[in-house]
């Protein structure tokens, strides 16, 4: 954001002698596979992934996974392959940047069903998904362990858990709540969606294998969602925090303001490259960062990581491939334990490349992703780049949240009209993108973004066009809001100068955060 420019920062396998026979098992481990998960349902409906595994020694250079649906139910919208169709026979076909996969490497496309039900007669490659094993795999895999609660919402639970073992290899786990499945996933974490706030809820996890072998259950942990109000860190509203910054402490806002879920900015690539850290130099494991999250965590909030911004350098620059950010991203998440990432673009990036790396990371996690964009002006919306940006995202099939930043773009009249004006013309192009997608829906994946008080190129966002703005969000139903910065919420430069530590105009402490704080979407 231009906010950025206000700142004062800144193994090898060993051959086996000839004379070893190699035990049964070797044989089905080496076997391609091709693993579905459900990464959603909702009845009438379900998301789905199909995970294809190298298990062999050298790279696979295409792959075609085949099944077919009963009656009933199909196929709608797909991503990460391309699809033919033959009455209830389905086969899917790599993309040209998805199709080698080197050995012991996976990649994963999805796709919506309708209907309730799931492939059978699954093939890879001609072979059985599943790896051919012809049921000589009858070990199940080891119990899952450690299983925790990692953050929370007024709608969902995250949860992590310490991965299984198995003579052949785990290929998912499958998530419950109470005794229903609530979710199946490829990783060691998940995200169960769709509850209800206020709520008690508990949770399992147990993990299969190829063949269909499941282990016993882990432990339950249990887990209260949180009230809706936005203020009580249900993440519909979260201001950025440059958490670079000692002060102000997350625990000391929310202990001021009630309010818990807050934006760390930003996780950046460091002076080695594809490796994330906290403006660029400061640790991901900082045990100052660390411990304001935990202390923020211990009265129930929640935090959203930040990547981009504009100073870099980016994550997504410094990173060569998907798999490589993908790593990076789960990186900077797990270690404050969120499941929240928000993309702010003020820079070239690899577009393609980074929409795959949080498709990867939405899939197998349920990870919600925030595109934060620039506005071009009022009448306008976001400028090309974004539109661009957002139309791969809808390709693929990763849903976002889109934040436009309202701030240091050209405008006539108010200010306060300006801000809605680019509102409005944001929702215009996103109507363009996500065509099948009603109004009340495409305003739920609008975020709003000011920057409260002394803007960089001289527009003021008062108190009074704050109060404009979440008027317009709370009667539009928008999904979020959010403001640059916690930092700058304080009245200690009432001269109208630009600063990283205050808003530049007469206002007490933290006024703009509760003022926000209001917001219930």
């Amino acid at each position: 954001m231009k906010r950025s420019r206000i700142a004062s920062l800144i193994v090898g396998m060993l051959l086996l002698p000839l004379a070893v026979v190699l035990p049964a098992v070797s044989a089905y481990a080496a076997a391609n596979t091709a693993t579905f998960a459900k990464t959603s349902d909702w009845g009438s409906g379900y998301q789905a992934q199909f995970t294809v595994t190298n298990n062999g020694s050298s790279a696979i250079s295409g792959w075609t996974v085949a099944f077919d649906l009963p009656s009933g139910s199909s196929v709608g919208t797909y991503w990460d392959a391309l699809l033919t169709q033959s009455g209830s026979h389905y086969t899917f076909k790599n993309r040209d940047y998805n199709a080698s996969i080197a050995a012991g490497a996976s990649v994963t496309f999805g796709f919506v069903a309708s209907g309730s039900g799931t492939p059978t007669g699954c093939t890879l490659n001609g072979a059985a998904c599943g790896g051919g094993g012809g049921g000589s795999d009858t070990q199940a895999p080891s119990t899952p362990a450690g299983l925790a609660v990692t953050g929370h919402t007024s709608s969902s639970v995250s949860l992590s858990w310490t991965a299984s073992t198995d003579n052949v290899g785990v290929t998912g786990y499958e998530v419950y709540q109470g005794s229903s499945l609530a979710t199946t996933v490829s990783g060691t974490s998940a995200t169960v969606s769709g509850l209800s706030a206020s709520t008690s809820y508990t949770f399992k996890v147990r993990a299969k294998d190829a063949a269909g072998n499941l282990s016993a259950f882990s432990a339950s942990v249990s887990a209260t969602t949180d009230s809706s109000s936005g203020g009580g860190g249900s993440g519909v509203f979260s201001p950025y925090v440059d958490i670079t910054m000692a002060t102000p402490t997350l625990k000391d806002v929310a202990t001021a303001t009630g309010q818990k879920h807050f934006t760390l900015a930003f996780a950046l690539g460091d002076s080695t490259g594809c490796n994330p850290s906290w403006g660029g130099t400061i640790a991901l494991g900082d045990s100052r960062v660390i411990g304001e999250v935990n202390d923020l965590k211990g009265v129930g909030g929640d935090v959203t990581v930040a990547t981009g911004g504009a100073l870099g350098p980016y994550l997504e620059n410094s990173c060569g491939s998907s798999s490589a950010l993908l790593a990076a991203y789960k990186k900077a998440l797990d270690a404050v334990g969120s499941n929240h990432i928000d993309v702010d673009v003020e820079a070239s990036i690899p577009v393609a490349q980074v929409n795959t790396a949080l498709k990867q990371l939405q899939s197998e996690r349920g990870t919600t992703v925030t595109y934060t964009l620039r506005v071009q002006a009022q009448d306008y919306g976001v400028d090309p780049f974004s539109v661009q940006i957002l139309q791969d995202a809808a390709s693929r099939g990763l849903n976002v949240t889109v934040n436009p930043m309202l701030m240091d773009f050209g405008y006539s009249g108010s200010w306060g009209d300006a801000l809605i004006s680019a509102a409005n013309a944001t929702l215009g192009q996103m109507k363009q993108i996500w065509t099948g997608k009603s109004d009340a829906e495409l305003k739920r994946m609008l975020g709003l973004t000011p920057m409260i008080g002394k803007n960089d190129t001289g527009p003021t966002t008062t108190q009074a066009v704050a109060g404009q703005l979440l008027s317009y969000a709370q009667s539009n139903h928008v999904g979020s809001i959010g403001f640059w910065s916690v930092g700058r919420d304080n009245g200690g430069c009432p001269n109208g100068s630009v600063s990283p530590t205050c808003s530049g105009i007469s206002q007490s402490t933290y006024e703009f955060t509760n003022i926000f704080k209001a917001f219930t979407g």
